[in-house]
């Protein structure tokens, strides 16, 4: 590890002197010759990398095993330094045999029974239904694996797939979009996006009681697809905002015509870098006409940054700016409005909406009402490493990663409940412009703690589970791909909770590591799903599970940490589950295996299982 830091340390500083447009060569030079111009059994050479090909160096640099160490890197500079050093071969071609065959056409199963983007309805409760979920619980416990679809030349598993009239669609770390069969996992289309693909995608029927759809999607560089989900052709697309930093993790929300469209961003950790003026991104969302992608009205989360001063090297501050949008908006449609969650900021002054819930008017993107529960909240990555870009008295870096949830209780009262990384729950009046009205603490939340990607409710309890992943000191050896070691005894958990007063139902531990293994943790930072009797959860240590959602007993337990023979000829393996939740529809559960980033296991395939025959 030691040896790790020092080699960031020269990464940032060696980098610190670019001029905002490089050539790849400059860029190489800075950047990359200190390491891959030696001799070293573990780092390949300047002349191994260029007999690779360019789309796999960026994707190596974006999310692949040099991820870690790419993010102070401009996409710019990305891309010049993988055009520069890799050939233009295609190294992800995809064999005839998995094509779907003729007699199996697209969109052909016809059925009412979808996961359309991140939650089957708009109220981001991820609950399915019993018709659409296809699945009895007695019917859990003879899940089998039916297919398995690897990720060519990818190292992370996390995006979030959607399904509609029988056809799944999911993006990429590659930024590949792919139409599959969900039976049985043959290849309808492919779509290569400008970026990483980790959004679920959206279908909007063309006309009522349409076959044909629009699929709407955005990747991690800020460009947003209109696409025809028949053919995978483009309609159009759109950069969202200007900022070279954006991403859009956040599945958009679509309704009347109009699609929602949330931005967060890299610059956060671009603050590692002591040159880097930090920070001017703002979390927005944007309003776009579905038809031609033209805007309809953005909104801004945090007022536009200004220079607040100089860090203790001389570097350049603005502020105010961050509150990042990371999670798909919630329509209420009787209120007229659009509730989002929001980041923390990245640099000084606090804002009032940053670690909020806030009301937004679905006509004119008009701030209704915020509210906030933790003030002050101003951190970004250096903080990590005590850099010179770290705010004075930061913060605890308690965002919400997550979508807040509209949920009607047992009596007929509406709440909306989010969960955020401080390992709180709290359950807000939409009627009283969010005011608090019970909150509990299922964590103990931490920058990598709490509550992070999603939970779900059923109407009468809400479910959470918890990363309060715990980080291990200097170990001997590589670090991991995401530059951490994870103590593979202590972490997650998932709590039942009562939704009318938010008292504990029941809770049931993280299952730690056993075998322990690199990249292994009992942590449960996944978005989690539910259905009647069952609810879904999956763990750092590659487990998925199934729970009663009556006592949390194990109804189901699969360890993906394996290599798969997949339905598309690639070669791929199980690792991490985080970030996007399982999908239930149809009688089929689809589950990506491997996340890596933040020091657990790679991995490169989507599982689906179905009760055994």
């Amino acid at each position: 590890m030691a040896r790790q830091t020092l080699f960031l340390l020269t990464f940032f500083l060696a980098g610190s002197t670019l001029e905002a447009a490089t050539s790849g060569d400059e860029v190489y030079k800075s950047r990359c010759a200190g390491c891959h111009d030696q001799l070293s059994a573990r780092i390949p050479s300047r002349e191994a990398l260029q007999k690779m090909s360019a789309t796999r160096i960026l994707r190596t640099l974006d999310f692949g095993l040099m991820m870690s160490i790419a993010y102070p890197m401009r996409r710019e500079e990305r891309e010049a330094v993988a055009n520069f050093l890799g050939t233009r071969v295609d190294d992800t071609a995809i064999p005839a045999s998995a094509v779907c065959p003729a007699d199996r056409p697209i969109l052909s199963h016809r059925t009412d029974a979808s996961w359309n983007g991140w939650s089957p309805s708009t109220s981001n409760t991820r609950y399915q239904a019993a018709e659409a979920a296809g699945l009895m619980p007695d019917e859990i416990r003879k899940l089998k694996l039916k297919w398995a679809l690897g990720f060519p030349g990818d190292v992370t598993a996390f995006a979030a797939p959607a399904v509609w009239n029988g056809t799944l669609f999911v993006g990429s770390a590659g930024g590949i979009i792919e139409a599959i069969d969900a039976k049985t996992g043959c290849l309808y289309w492919t779509f290569q996006a400008n970026g990483p693909v980790r959004a679920a995608p959206v279908l909007v029927p063309t006309a009522p009681a349409s076959s044909d759809a629009t699929l709407l999607v955005g990747d991690q560089i800020g460009w947003f697809y209109s696409l025809d989900a028949r053919s995978g052709k483009l309609r159009w697309k759109r950069r969202v905002e200007a900022h070279e930093a954006t991403r859009l993790t956040a599945t958009a929300a679509a309704e009347e015509g109009v699609v929602f469209v949330p931005a967060a961003s890299w610059e956060e950790t671009r603050a590692l870098d002591p040159q880097y003026a930090c920070c001017t991104f703002r979390g927005s969302v944007t309003a776009l006409r579905i038809r031609d992608g033209s805007a309809v009205w953005k909104r801004y989360m945090v007022g536009t940054p200004r220079k607040t001063g100089v860090t203790s090297i001389g570097t350049e501050r603005y502020g105010p700016s961050g509150a990042g949008i990371w999670s798909k908006p919630t329509i209420d449609k009787k209120r007229g409005l659009l509730y989002v969650t929001t980041g923390d900021n990245y640099s000084s002054p606090a804002t009032a909406t940053s670690d909020a819930v806030v009301a937004l008017d679905l006509k004119s993107g008009r701030i209704v009402w915020s509210q906030q529960t933790t003030p002050n909240d101003v951190y970004n990555s250096s903080c990590g490493t005590k850099g010179s870009n770290c705010p004075p008295d930061s913060g605890p870096d308690h965002d919400f990663g997550s979508s807040v949830m509209l949920v009607q209780t047992s009596t007929g009262r509406e709440l909306l409940v989010a969960g955020q990384k401080s390992g709180v729950v709290y359950a807000l009046d939409p009627n009283q412009k969010g005011k608090v009205i019970w909150q509990t603490r299922v964590g103990q939340g931490s920058a990598n703690g709490g509550v992070q990607w999603g939970m779900a409710s059923d109407g009468q309890k809400v479910y959470a589970a918890v990363s309060d992943a715990v980080r291990l000191g200097n170990v001997a050896g590589p670090a991991p791909i995401g530059n951490a070691t994870l103590d593979p005894v202590k972490g997650g958990g998932l709590t039942a909770l009562y939704l009318n007063d938010g008292t504990k139902a029941w809770f049931v531990p993280g299952q730690p590591c056993d075998p322990p293994r690199p990249g292994c943790s009992p942590a449960q930072p996944g978005a989690v799903t539910a259905l009647p009797g069952v609810v879904f959860s999956g763990s750092l240590n590659g487990h998925i599970r199934a729970f009663a959602t009556e006592d949390g007993e194990v109804l189901w337990d699969f360890d993906s940490v394996r290599t798969y023979t997949t339905v598309n000829g690639v070669q791929a393996n199980g690792g991490s589950l985080d970030g996007a939740g399982p999908v239930v529809v149809d009688g089929m559960v689809f589950v990506n295996s491997g996340y890596p980033r933040f020091g657990g296991m790679p991995g490169n395939v989507l599982l689906a299982f179905g009760p055994d025959d």
